[in-house]
């Protein structure tokens, strides 16, 4: 499974805010690793830089210097709608003059095919194959005059999941759709103001933590302050896969920080899933929090049996053919002596398409290790995610394809137990129907194509070919 997209805000007339922005996207890096941008805004104009890759590829000391402003926004890229491509990267400007702005987006409009026909014939062009344009697009095209009342108009229009941030020459808006499906926060920094994704970019700038943004929420910030608007709001439909995996455990969502929400899934395991065993162990990084739940729970001692290579996607170097064999070994490496002859519990956040479980499973088992119990934090992935997530067709995802027993045949492991749907909502502790559980359920909370195409945008117009023109640019 691939991770969304990562946003950040800042308005702040006594802060270096692009160099700010940097670190801020660098606290998200894990929610987007194809390409990073910052626009920065001075009262009068926009700047923008954008490249493919890590933050601390695309940026240098002389690219954050020509971003000069006291507002800011950036982007992590993982793509989910258009390819990966320059054109792509994000933030976006659009519009000329004073109605000129720039929009970064984390989330999927559903609809946005239908929409981007509508803006084609009424004359809006596209450059880039991003639904994102298509947000802006719709932005500008509302009959509306002031930009509050046009972001309102372009909410009732778009259906799906969106939290934004964009920029005019002179305020920062924050935008969370009606369901809130992905996550955004706002804080402040010594008299600025400071929107993100999650609290850990917060964080790490030395902001405070103020308030999460509620669905159906728009924050502008000028130079009054903050003021807040908003659209009604149906239900919360914020994606459980935030508290799993997505986000970071050191981030807070709904006031509880990650890292004892994932320790109580493992918990949770222990209790549906016990099994003798010598050690429990949690595949790092993303369920070493669970594993530690698991273990604390069952009595079982913890130990790590993988050594996680953090530096793997870091290269632009392709390995051969030999190397690229070895798979998942280049992401993990065993400890022979922590697991020969052992009885292990492996706990992970997840199984999509099991294409990785099975070779981390053979891995352990010719490091020594006597038995291999998988422990799986989310339930079954049965459906494919429309909401900001590329995770799969519904084709690829193996519990859609395979019963329970099925799969721990095909993975190798001696026993597989998923932490069931009720066991994952007590973990999180809050209500059922505050989530977003569509890849468990299939029960979306808006309609959706069961078999959306993510470079849709791009065939209806000729993006495509123009993206090809400036690829690398």
């Amino acid at each position: 499974m691939h991770e969304s997209c990562g946003v950040f805000g800042i308005y702040s007339p006594d802060e270096d805010v692009a160099r700010l922005t940097f670190f801020g996207l660098f606290a998200l890096q894990h929610r987007g690793q194809e390409s990073a941008g910052i626009a920065t805004a001075n009262g009068t104009k926009l700047d923008i830089y954008t490249g493919m890759g890590r933050v601390s590829n695309v940026f240098s000391e002389d690219s954050l210097r020509r971003l000069t402003g006291h507002i800011a926004i950036g982007h992590n890229r993982y793509s989910t709608s258009g390819s990966s491509r320059a054109a792509n990267a994000q933030p976006i400007i659009v519009g000329n003059g004073n109605s000129a702005i720039a929009i970064a987006h984390n989330g999927n409009i559903v609809n946005a095919g239908y929409l981007q026909k509508e803006l084609l014939d009424n004359g809006y062009t596209f450059r880039s194959g991003t639904d994102t344009e298509v947000i802006a697009n719709l932005i500008l095209s509302s009959p509306e005059k002031d930009i509050v009342d046009k972001i309102q108009y372009a909410m009732r229009r778009l259906q799906g999941a969106y939290s934004l941030v964009l920029i005019t020459s002179k305020e920062l808006y924050a935008v969370r759709d009606p369901f809130g499906v992905r996550p955004l926060c706002l804080g402040n920094l010594d008299g600025g103001w400071v929107v993100a994704s999650e609290t850990c970019a917060l964080d790490h700038i030395g902001a405070n933590s103020i308030e999460e943004i509620k669905p159906g929420e728009i924050i502008r910030v000028n130079e009054n302050g903050v003021q807040k608007y908003s659209v009604a709001s149906e239900r919360s439909a914020l994606c459980i896969f935030e508290y799993i995996y997505f986000a970071r455990p050191d981030s807070l969502i709904n006031g509880r920080l990650l890292y004892p929400v994932r320790q109580a899934m493992g918990a949770g395991l222990a209790r549906e899933h016990d099994v003798d065993a010598d050690l429990v162990m949690g595949v790092p990084d993303s369920a070493t929090a669970a594993g530690m739940g698991y273990a604390h729970e069952s009595g079982i001692p913890i130990a790590e049996g993988l050594i996680k290579n953090r530096y793997v996607g870091r290269t632009f170097i392709e390995p051969d053919q030999r190397i690229r064999d070895l798979g998942v070994q280049l992401k993990f490496n065993p400890l022979p002596q922590m697991l020969d002859g052992r009885r292990l519990v492996v706990v992970d956040d997840s199984i999509v398409r099991g294409t990785t479980t099975p070779s981390v499973v053979k891995l352990l088992k010719k490091a020594g290790a006597k038995e291999v119990h998988m422990r799986i934090c989310a339930p079954p992935i049965k459906y494919p995610c429309f909401f900001g997530v590329d995770m799969a067709t519904r084709r690829e995802l193996i519990a859609a394809q395979k019963s329970i027993p099925e799969i721990c045949s095909f993975i190798g492991a001696d026993s597989l137990g998923y932490l069931s749907l009720e066991g994952l909502v007590k973990s999180v502790g809050s209500a059922k129907n505050t989530f977003c559980l569509a890849c468990f359920t299939g029960d979306y909370p808006i309609p959706v194509q069961l078999e959306m195409d993510k470079l849709a945008l791009e065939h209806n117009t000729d993006i495509g070919e123009f993206c090809e023109g400036i690829e690398g640019a």
